[in-house]
């Protein structure tokens, strides 16, 4: 499944809209080795509502940026995967909080594709889709090839990790 990557520029800036990108197992749900394979295995963060909400509260768009290799591994099937998805949205639409958008990459990683994180490829497809100011954008992961993927376009980037909760990791992106 090639990934087509065209970044457009639009003359007012004033129309492009600020963004926080998520990783979405180790930030949205716990990662399992074994894969996220149905509802039953997904376990949703239950400190993720506070500052979810905080971030659509102060204007940014929300979207889950994730490689999910399971899908061409045979593990999976994408409609397994977009069940995941519409359940996070449903336990997420109980606050009021939407997130706008969960792009995946299914390709394994020695598939050499443009989407798979440490490549910036979803990031740039997002980019086009969305009319995303990076310079005013973030992006949340909980490994280095997330993190490797935002700083490849220069958007900022944090890292979550035991001392740095997503709810700590945000207040620092608002008080920015």
């Amino acid at each position: 499944m090639p990934l087509e990557i065209m970044v457009t520029r639009c003359s007012n800036m004033n129309n492009f809209k600020k963004v926080i990108f998520l990783d979405r197992d180790g930030v949205i749900n716990k990662e399992r080795r074994d894969y996220v394979k149905n509802i039953s295995e997904l376990e949703i963060f239950s400190d993720i509502v506070n500052p979810l909400k905080k971030l659509k509260n102060n204007g940014f768009l929300l979207i889950v940026i994730t490689n999910q290799s399971a899908i061409n591994r045979g593990i999976i099937t994408l409609e397994k995967v977009d069940e995941i998805h519409q359940y996070i949205q449903d336990y997420l639409k109980k606050f009021n909080i939407k997130l706008d958008a969960f792009l995946i990459c299914p390709h394994r990683p020695d598939e050499n594709c443009l989407c798979r994180k440490p490549k910036s490829g979803l990031l740039l497809k997002a980019i086009n889709e969305f009319d995303i100011d990076i310079k005013k954008s973030w992006l949340i992961g909980d490994n280095d090839s997330d993190i490797e993927a935002a700083n490849n376009i220069g958007c900022k980037s944090l890292k979550i990790n035991k001392e740095n909760n997503l709810n700590n990791l945000v207040n620092e992106i608002l008080m920015d």
